[in-house]
């Protein structure tokens, strides 16, 4: 499974963006699906997954009330909806396929990095 993410940039604290991961193959809905992200110097971290019929969602605390994960599986594609950005999430976000666990080796398929960028 290839993973192709989009809806990176640079945004002020408080506003939002919208990621898109678009997988390439039909058996992309027989996966649970994760986002991670990862600071300069700092350890790939967990923000959230979804499980593969969409019905079940985890976030991690820090982000928790402020993201949403959700999916299309006719569409073959995941979403993270990010409001309220702090200047803390900025960050290289990383969709992945396999798990809905937040450890980043459960999970067999990673998409490419795509930048945030949140200023104060």
């Amino acid at each position: 499974v290839q993973l192709q993410a989009s809806g990176g940039g640079l945004v002020q604290a408080g506003g939002s963006l919208r990621f898109s991961c678009a997988a390439s193959e039909r058996t992309f809905s027989t996966y649970g699906m994760g986002w991670f992200r990862q600071a300069p110097g700092k350890e790939r971290e967990f923000v959230a997954a979804i499980n593969w019929l969409g019905g079940s969602t985890y976030y991690a605390d820090s982000v928790k009330g402020r993201f949403t994960i959700s999916r299309d599986n006719a569409n073959d594609t995941v979403y993270l909806q990010m409001n309220s950005l702090k200047p803390e999430d900025t960050a290289v976000y990383y969709c992945a396929a396999g798990s809905t666990g937040m450890v980043p080796s459960l999970y067999n398929y990673w998409g490419q990095g795509t930048q945030v960028t949140v200023s104060s």
